[in-house]
């Protein structure tokens, strides 16, 4: 281990760092916006916070530039619309700062092959039989998510707990490259929000893009209801007692209802005579009125693309400034040269 790399150190006054990003892959659904895009806007008042549209990762199954401009242009008008403050956050898309690229062949090679056929979406193509046909983006996605991570010094990244084990292998990269080069990256902390572990989507199983059951939250009204009324129940009768614990539509309503109104809710499906369908209007309503603020600001900006262009090259000098820093030790820890060349 060498004793002269650079070691990772707060600047007086430093606030602990957020980090989050989200795929240029089509439209962001309640899934994404509960788990991942409520929880990072909250985190901005305490965190000093870096967010980016992931179009980098995008780019496994994205093959079409107008697609790409157009998803990130929708992400990035979804995350303003429900309240991100552009000047309180670096927010940027991830290809303005191809410094994580260096990093992330850096990271490629202390990484063994071993690891990362252990994660989960490789391992799912091989459950399917189709690994032979997986490009090599997908494969080694973990190392440029690790890079995307320790690039930016970050100390926290909110998750879900099935994306816990990202936040492994990005710590078992750092520590690899520490236990190699010295000590020069931080070790960033998964912050797991346990009340929106999983959520449901409209046939029950986990809500996502791939299984076309995602409830998208910033909708026209109509077609939000549609989806709302297509959610998968069981048969019972309208007359007859339910369960409220094995109900789809029951379990999307405690995202949107007090205790008081959970129980009150429960209790109506036990009674009998309260159907499905009523429940489903009932969380209509709830999710309309509680996204009409977002929809109204989303439709005023969703166009305006100057403006978004605007906010996400503001958020890459912000960004880069941090990256350069972390991008300059790494590469001294590795006997490259750390004197500013063009593009960095």
């Amino acid at each position: 281990m060498t004793e002269t790399s650079p070691t990772p150190t707060d600047a007086p006054g430093r606030r602990p760092r957020s980090l989050s990003g989200i795929k240029s892959t089509g439209t962001p659904h309640l899934g994404n916006y509960l788990g991942m895009m409520r929880p990072a806007i909250e985190l901005q008042e305490q965190f000093d916070a870096y967010y980016f549209v992931a179009d980098y990762h995008a780019l496994t199954s994205v093959y079409d530039a107008r697609a790409m401009r157009a998803s990130t242009w929708e992400v990035a008008a979804y995350f303003l619309a429900f309240g991100l403050d552009p000047g309180r956050t670096a927010f940027f898309r991830q290809s303005d700062v191809p410094q994580v690229t260096e990093l992330s062949w850096i990271l490629s090679c202390i990484t063994s092959m071993g690891l990362l056929d252990r994660a989960h979406a490789f391992k799912a193509a091989k459950d399917r039989g189709e690994e032979g046909a997986v490009c090599h983006g997908l494969f080694a996605y973990p190392v440029l998510m690790a890079a995307d991570i320790l690039i930016y010094d970050s100390d926290v990244v909110p998750v879900g707990k099935d994306q816990v084990q990202h936040l492994e292998m990005t710590r078992d990269m750092a520590q690899r490259f520490n236990h190699l080069f010295g000590e020069t990256l931080r070790l960033p902390k998964a912050m797991v929000r346990e009340d929106v572990q999983v959520i449901p989507g409209i046939d029950g199983q986990k809500m996502s893009k791939s299984y076309d059951n995602t409830l998208e939250v910033l909708a026209p009204p109509k077609q939000l209801k549609k989806r709302v009324m297509q959610i998968v129940t069981d048969s019972t009768p309208l007359e007859d007692p339910k369960d409220p614990t094995t109900c789809n539509v029951f379990a999307l309503h405690r995202f949107f209802s007090t205790a008081e109104e959970l129980a009150e809710l429960a209790a109506k499906y036990r009674a009998g005579g309260y159907g499905y369908g009523h429940a489903k209007v009932e969380l209509f309503d709830k999710m309309s009125a509680y996204f009409a603020p977002f929809r109204e600001r989303y439709e005023a900006i969703k166009g305006d693309h100057d403006y978004l262009e605007d906010v996400l090259h503001d958020g890459a000098m912000k960004a880069a400034v941090v990256a350069n820093e972390v991008l300059g030790r790494t590469r001294e820890a590795c006997g490259f040269s750390h004197r500013p060349t063009a593009g960095r």
